[in-house]
């Protein structure tokens, strides 16, 4: 047996989120390292995950139903959940504090956000960001689509609780083949993070790596691509 499958054999995990296409890489990622997989996603959303048929367990819902994750996260050893701001109805809140309340209480939690959250107000953000984040905030709450501040106020509670928590905080993201593992800073604002992009696998592969990395506990790291200029310029 390789020592990526044996990193997660015989543990189980949930993705809350998972038909995304966050959550699928990082269920690829899981299933790569010998983990067991279940995955929550919207009733209507299930047949986006039909391709890894019997090899994972679909637990249909929306991922703010307290019921829902509760079964969904029993007997989980690790919670990964992408929070999304869908909506006006505190859906990402709702979903980060079902998923604390119902997990194991050893359970490794780790969620997923952008660099718009911040932990300790050390972050300085490129103006391209905060014109970004303000654009959606207004326009999505007017269309009663998305709502930033909830999302805010989901990593509030979780840095808050005294849980296994990660926080990751992806840049923007883009498709393509694997660079590696992501760097990471604890504040934008570091040049290491300037390039501001990161490939989607990555950002899943830093999510169920932070599995087992218990140097990330009680963490918010700003992720950034391995092959990026300013990850490169940082390491010579």
């Amino acid at each position: 047996m390789s020592t990526q499958k044996a990193l997660g054999q015989g543990r189980r995990v949930c993705v809350v989120g998972g038909s995304g296409k966050l959550g699928q890489y990082m269920i690829r990622h899981l299933l790569d390292r010998g983990y067991q997989v279940v995955a929550v996603c919207r009733e209507k959303s299930v047949g986006k995950l039909a391709g890894f048929g019997d090899r994972i367990t679909v637990v249909p819902g929306h991922t703010d139903d307290r019921e829902v994750i509760a079964k969904a996260v029993a007997g989980c050893d690790a919670v990964l959940t992408v929070l999304v701001p869908w909506g006006v109805k505190n859906y990402s809140s709702g979903t980060a504090q079902a998923v604390m309340d119902h997990a194991q209480a050893d359970a490794r939690l780790v969620f997923s956000c952008g660099w718009h959250i911040t932990r300790d107000g050390k972050d300085v953000y490129p103006l391209s960001v905060r014109a970004a984040v303000r654009f959606f905030a207004v326009v999505g709450r007017l269309a009663r689509a998305v709502d930033i501040n909830d999302q805010v106020e989901a990593c509030r509670r979780i840095f808050a609780s005294n849980t296994r928590w990660t926080v990751v905080r992806g840049s923007d993201l883009e498709e393509g083949e694997s660079q590696g593992l992501p760097v990471w800073s604890r504040h934008v604002g570091d040049p290491i993070l300037r390039s501001n992009r990161t490939r989607r696998t990555d950002f899943a592969l830093f999510m169920v790596n932070a599995i087992v990395d218990d140097g990330l506990i009680h963490e918010a790291p700003a992720i950034v691509g391995r092959q990026t200029p300013s990850a490169l310029a940082a390491a010579r």
